[in-house]
């Protein structure tokens, strides 16, 4: 990781916009979800603090381990102190939360967390995979199902040969209609006339 210093310009603008999606209340949620759900030990509060508990990756692989039931994704969950574990470990669990059914444009970069560079980020993550555990209905999900919102569920629908056919022969509103349609009052004035002129 490099040291980088103090930000200015449009680049301190761009990380400004970006700190402020991060929502204090929704951290507190997102802690006390997978303290129940993992049996973590809970961080003091603050950004700071969120992204120092989750940055080796531990508690994420935890997390997600969880929620899979007996068939656990991440075999081996070691901590370390070098870097490239930790995320290697981050790496693991965004490998695991992808395959466990959240999509891309939910998931975070690794040096998101690591490097604190989209906070917001991450909780959009696990916001999704919070939705997806209370969604699947497993068994796996341990804390307040009212923490997280629903995943709309598919509504499949069985139509007969006969249902269908008869869908033919009508017409949707979005064909249009000829009823009350006429040329009553229409005005077409004189047709236009071609002159040729010696």
């Amino acid at each position: 990781m490099a040291n980088r210093g103090p930000s200015y310009g449009l680049t301190r603008e761009v990380q400004s916009k970006i700190d402020k999606k991060y929502e204090a209340e929704l951290e507190e949620r997102l802690v006390e979800w997978i303290v129940v759900q993992c049996g973590v030990d809970k961080p003091a509060p603050g950004k700071i603090e969120f992204q120092n508990w989750l940055k080796d990756g531990i508690v994420l692989s935890e997390l997600i381990n969880s929620l899979y039931g007996d068939k656990k994704p991440i075999k081996t969950i070691k901590k370390s102190g070098m870097v490239f574990k930790q995320m290697e470990q981050i790496s693991l669990f965004l490998k695991a939360a992808e395959t466990y059914g959240i999509t891309k444009t939910d998931m975070f970069q690794t040096v998101d967390l690591f490097e604190g560079k989209d906070l917001a980020a991450v909780q959009r993550t696990l916001m999704a995979l919070g939705s997806l555990a209370v969604t699947k209905d497993d068994g796996c999900y341990k804390g307040d199902p009212s923490w997280f919102h629903r995943k709309s569920q598919e509504n499949k629908r069985e139509f007969s040969d006969e249902q269908l056919s008869e869908g033919k022969n009508v017409i949707g509103l979005q064909m249009g209609t000829n009823r009350g349609a006429s040329q009553a009052g229409m005005s077409y004035g004189r047709p236009r006339q071609i002159l040729n002129n010696p």
